[in-house]
């Protein structure tokens, strides 16, 4: 039985993104210890992946940081691991495998770096799909990948039943017009349009609700639906993943959420500006689809409503 490691630090969309090949890396390796390295945020929720054997936690703190580098290398050192999965493929993990593995070669480490096509660039290679680079990434480490490219994030959901009930909720479409502060253009700027929309066309058969972070709970009483909280606290992801899981309907902007409802398997869509593609963060799904404008400000709330009555009619 040998040691096996896996680095994903996040984020959130990406962490959904990530368990597909969580999956498969475990199938692969039957019979091995799978111990996986992240971030707090995600150390609690990656406890309950049925594929990991355990979870080490990365403080990230700053690389100049001397004291906690070596108190993590004597940590990951003592798992005498003998294959690592990087699939943060960040300039951090590309700097923990010369410092804390700097004997490990590509039959050892395996990352976009160690598995590149040969003749290409990183640069060109990171045009491809999230989901293809994962796929890739693992196939030519050797493993056989079954899941990576339909990741299966239903086991992060836990029971919501108290909190439905306070909240009355049966049929309910779910909205997150929220974003980061910093990615103002990933903001879809119509929800209160679209809420309208669907109370008057739908004869209020659906509540529509939001269910903010933490640092958008604020920002929430913006929008006329109905908050979904847990005693006056934002839900966690594994209760995010629940209210998700049950919904009728996401709306989504390119978030964290977004990606957590496609790999759910739930019905909705997602709204993309000009920062991105749908096609490069893997994002739609069977039950799951884009929507794109050069700018989601010329993205009406009449054309979003045409999409969303489609699915659910």
């Amino acid at each position: 039985m040998s040691n096996i490691l896996i680095i994903k630090h996040g984020s959130l969309g990406d962490i959904a993104q990530a368990c597909g090949a969580i999956q498969d890396i475990s199938e692969n390796h039957k019979g091995d210890e799978i111990y996986l390295l992240t971030t707090k945020p995600y150390f609690d929720l990656f406890k309950k992946n049925p594929h990991i054997s355990d979870v080490i936690l990365d403080k990230r703190l700053s690389r100049l940081n001397l004291i906690y580098l070596y108190s993590l290398m004597k940590n990951i050192k003592k798992y005498n691991f003998s294959k690592v999965y990087d699939l943060q493929n960040s300039s951090r993990t590309a700097f923990y495998k010369k410092i804390l593995f700097p004997k490990a070669t590509k039959d050892t480490w395996s990352s976009t770096d160690t598995t590149l096509p040969e003749g290409t660039t990183k640069q060109d290679f990171d045009k491809d799909s999230v989901l293809s680079r994962f796929d890739y990434q693992l196939k030519s480490s050797g493993i056989n990948t079954n899941h990576t490219l339909k990741p299966d994030f239903s086991w992060s959901t836990t029971d919501i039943s108290q909190i439905k009930n306070h909240h009355q909720l049966d049929k309910y479409i779910l909205l997150f017009p929220f974003c980061s502060p910093h990615l103002t253009s990933k903001k879809w700027p119509y929800y209160n349009e679209l809420i309208a929309m669907i109370n008057e066309k739908s004869d209020n058969k659906f509540k529509v609700v939001i269910a903010p972070g933490p640092s958008e709970i604020k920002e929430a009483s913006n929008i006329n639906a109905l908050c979904v909280l847990d005693n006056g606290k934002a839900l966690d992801i594994s209760q995010l993943a629940r209210l998700i899981k049950d919904s009728s309907f996401v709306v989504a902007n390119d978030t964290g959420p977004a990606h957590m409802t496609a790999h759910l398997g739930s019905k909705g869509i997602a709204l993309f500006g000009s920062h991105t593609t749908p096609f490069k963060v893997s994002i739609e799904r069977e039950n799951f689809k884009a929507i794109q404008a050069p700018e989601l400000s010329k993205l009406s709330a009449e054309k979003v409503f045409e999409r969303l009555s489609e699915i659910i009619s």
